[in-house]
């Protein structure tokens, strides 16, 4: 009698635990790391990019989260400062032990923190476009290589503007000097002269464009005339803003930007921009039904949030990319059925997937990302006006065909120990 009675209360405890168990398995956390600049001369682009990962985060714990673990978003401020990107990186890979994180803007905050993910095989998924010249099996690439956005860009103003003097102005730092490297091999290709190219760059957060404006408005004369901006950060805005107290319009000689979007525009006074274009794989204009969705779900957990601008924010393509780098990282979770990061690799490579503006892919190998190629020309709604579009999806190259005709490059750095 007292053993029946044991063996029930033993049955019983054990119903209890298993249940315990199972509450406790769903409870279980798994942290991601948050490394984007909320202050210093970035932050005017890179803050968006922590609240629409903190965004693609709560949607995915409000279905269930990731192999029934709760995400927890671990955020740091680098602010602007490369070194110590290097420092949070390493805070949040040794300290933190995130299972992936998302992050960096500029190519010298990537290129910071890099030997900190390669050194301790840690994951970085990396949302803005870039000069390429890089592969890390460490990374992966959401934002566009050079063929997905400097060439069709300059390609554009060729044949479209009939553009045959171009002005390639920068931010002084790797992206920008690489970029041009590369923009101005494919303009030698096509046969414009040295003469017809001039460079130049500014340091971050640089002010004092009347000089440098003056020069580009003497370059113009006679017509034919554009620029290749790679200016990056609150450097934008005094540039454009002098650009039209000199009188320059998009007329006389327009401008093509490679790091100025939407979320730019909510800080300049945009209707002297009106006709300048930009080269992106996303513009919130995009018109479908997930499209729509999503800007409006990001308006919405903005003002919910209490986070500036509330409802009058936009979206643009680095905060898509951002957004489909974690969704994407989940869905590779889900396929891969674990955190590790060798396998999750091995579960992205290949690995398509829907994100707002589109359904794309994984390269199967080269650690980027098929985008398509889109040209915008800036409203007086600070939004773009899509004038051309690729048809489908663009291979990215990790490395630029234009520096490495013969195709040998170099051999992918980082990955398993």
């Amino acid at each position: 009698m007292k053993h029946a009675w044991c063996q029930k209360l033993f049955v019983a405890i054990l119903c209890l635990t298993v249940g315990l168990g199972s509450s406790v398995l769903s409870a279980a956390e798994v942290k991601v790391g948050v490394l984007h600049s909320l202050s210093g001369t970035m932050a005017i682009s890179e803050t968006s990019l922590r609240d629409v990962v903190l965004m693609a985060v709560e949607e995915l714990n409000a279905k269930g989260g990731v192999l029934d673990h709760t995400i927890k978003t671990v955020v740091v401020d680098p602010a602007s400062d490369w070194p110590l990107f290097y420092e949070k990186a390493k805070e949040l890979i040794l300290t933190e032990k995130v299972a992936v994180t998302f992050g960096c803007w500029t190519s010298v905050s990537r290129k910071s923190v890099l030997p900190a993910f390669e050194e301790y095989n840690a994951l970085l998924f990396y949302p803005v476009q870039y000069e390429g010249e890089e592969q890390s099996l460490n990374v992966f690439y959401t934002g566009a290589t050079p063929n997905q956005q400097l060439i069709p860009g300059a390609e554009y103003m060729m044949n479209e503007l009939g553009c045959t003097k171009f002005y390639l102005l920068g931010t002084d730092y790797v992206f920008p000097r690489t970029a041009n490297k590369i923009l101005k091999a494919y303009l030698k290709k096509m046969g414009i002269p040295d003469r017809n190219i001039k460079e130049e760059y500014t340091p971050f957060h640089h002010q004092d464009y009347q000089s440098l404006v003056a020069k580009i408005k003497s370059f113009a004369a006679g017509g034919n005339a554009c620029i290749l901006s790679t200016i990056n950060g609150d450097s934008n805005v005094p540039f454009y803003k002098e650009f039209a107290n000199q009188g320059l319009t998009a007329d006389d000689c327009p401008i093509m930007a490679f790091s100025v979007a939407e979320d730019e525009l909510l800080a300049m006074d945009v209707q002297p921009l009106v006709g300048h274009l930009a080269a992106w794989n996303y513009f919130q204009s995009i018109k479908t039904r997930e499209n729509r969705a999503f800007v409006k779900r990001f308006k919405q957990f903005c003002q919910e949030k209490g986070l500036p601008l509330g409802k009058s924010r936009v979206t643009d393509d680095p905060i898509e990319a951002a957004y489909f780098g974690v969704k994407a990282w989940a869905q590779a979770c889900e396929k891969a059925k674990s955190f590790d990061v060798d396998k999750v690799r091995q579960a992205i490579y290949g690995l398509e997937f829907d994100a707002p503006g589109g359904r794309k892919k994984f390269h199967k190998s080269n650690q980027h990302t098929y985008k398509p190629v889109l040209v915008g020309e800036i409203r007086k709604n600070g939004q773009f006006k899509i004038v051309y579009q690729t048809d489908g999806l663009v291979e990215p190259d990790s490395y630029s065909k234009l520096l490495w005709p013969d195709g040998n490059y170099p051999a992918p750095t980082g990955g398993p120990r």
